[in-house]
């Protein structure tokens, strides 16, 4: 391993992005008050307020120390030679590149995925169990990480095989892979919601009641071109709230957590249907995959660029250079300024929920009813309700509700 250029770079940027997101981590419990904000005295007591602070602190605690171990077992890896070891390891097998570079990616992945097991476990059976979220089963835990597992190795390493084949044989091969990358991703998303998410939950059409009705005659007068609502059985895993809209085409899904439908009247529950709406008139689906291609497609000129860096190597310690081994290492030299760019799509994302949280309000004419269901959101989700501003600039995809509730005119 040579103590170079990359090596110090690439240790000053995952190090600095750690410090970072501890800075604003600390400030965010700092940030914690014992005096119930205003605008939720109406919907939370005193010692729901003082179990969503102690969540927060749990969360927080078990993140910082998560991210710790992560940034220790990634250096002492390395330092140790572990990328070389693994390299001369697979090599052995007597394989060509595409079959070394597939079984060389697939072992760092798995054994990822193994060491993030006992947190993975920590995080579900006893701190969400211990707030009440928990509905997981150990047995469905495991058909769970099974799932995931089987659906990365049929979707990843065919993926991985043709960007492996097409860096080794294409001429401007960073273009070829950035179209390819492109193509798959809205694949995924377009059969996502038919073909992979039915794997893991259960989704039924809405019942035939009042719900369903409004929910209707709001699409309707939104021009939104709704074939149907389903249901999601999240309480199958948790007793969190949530709705979600994804999907192109006759694939579009609206799918409301069934534990959002059982703590919500009907105006709150149209409402968060609406806004859901909201995203796709104000067309946000489209500017976020618009900004995700570009985004990916300077990614793979980097990549291009930086194909079999021989510099790169030697400071992971990797006697040959391969294209399979480039990945992982680009991967980890852009791992910091993909934190930075996640933040700027969190501001983008956070302007997104303000536009919809309006929409919203304006074909419902009943402000009220959207802010009184984001309010009863953060009671039932034990939600943070006075994050530090760094701390929201830094993590937060939505803004906060408070400040969600004071821009629709509700106090």
């Amino acid at each position: 391993m040579e103590y170079n250029g990359w090596f110090i770079a690439i240790v000053l940027g995952l190090f600095l992005m750690w410090k970072l997101d501890l800075f604003a981590t600390l400030l965010n419990l700092k940030a914690l008050s014992s005096e119930i904000p205003a605008t939720f005295e109406e919907f939370i007591d005193e010692n729901a307020y003082e179990q969503s602070q102690e969540y927060t602190r749990s969360r927080a605690t078990f993140g910082i120390g998560e991210g710790i171990f992560s940034l220790i077992l990634l250096f002492v890896f390395w330092w140790l030679g572990g990328f070389g070891w693994l390299d001369v390891q697979v090599r052995a097998f007597g394989y060509g590149p595409l079959i070394t570079g597939l079984i060389f990616v697939a072992a760092l992945i798995l054994a990822n995925q193994v060491i993030s097991i006992p947190f993975d476990l920590y995080s579900t059976f006893v701190i969400e169990e211990k707030f009440g979220f928990n509905r997981t089963t150990l047995a469905t835990w495991i058909m769970d990480q099974a799932k995931g597992l089987l659906l990365g190795a049929f979707f990843g390493l065919p993926l991985l095989a043709a960007l492996i084949w097409i860096f080794q044989s294409v001429p401007m091969a960073w273009l070829w892979g950035w179209l390819l990358v492109t193509v798959f991703s809205l694949a995924l998303t377009y059969v996502a919601p038919t073909w992979i998410m039915p794997l893991f939950n259960k989704f039924q059409p809405l019942k035939d009641g009042q719900l369903k009705t409004e929910i209707h005659l709001m699409a309707e007068k939104c021009e939104f071109p709704l074939q149907e609502v389903f249901v999601m059985d999240g309480s199958k895993r948790s007793s969190k709230s949530n709705a979600f809209f994804t999907g192109f085409g006759k694939t579009k899904r609206i799918a409301l957590f069934d534990t959002l439908i059982d703590n919500h009247t009907v105006p709150e529950l149209v409402g968060v249907l609406a806004h859901e709406i909201g995203h796709y008139k104000c067309r946000h689906i489209v500017k976020s995959i618009v900004t995700g291609v570009l985004t990916t497609g300077a990614m793979f000129f980097l990549l291009g660029v930086m194909m079999e860096n021989r510099a790169l190597f030697d400071a992971f310690g990797v006697k040959e250079t391969s294209v399979y081994v480039s990945l992982i290492l680009f991967g980890i030299l852009m791992s910091p300024i993909s934190d930075l760019l996640s933040i700027g799509g969190s501001v983008m994302s956070r302007k997104h929920e303000f536009e919809a949280d309006a929409y919203a309000a304006e074909v419902t004419g009943n402000p009220v009813a959207m802010a009184d269901a984001l309010r009863k959101l953060s009671k039932d989700n034990l939600s943070n309700l006075t994050p530090h501003p760094f701390y929201v600039f830094v993590n937060y995809s939505h803004p906060p509700v408070s400040e969600r509730v004071r821009a629709l005119g509700v106090e």
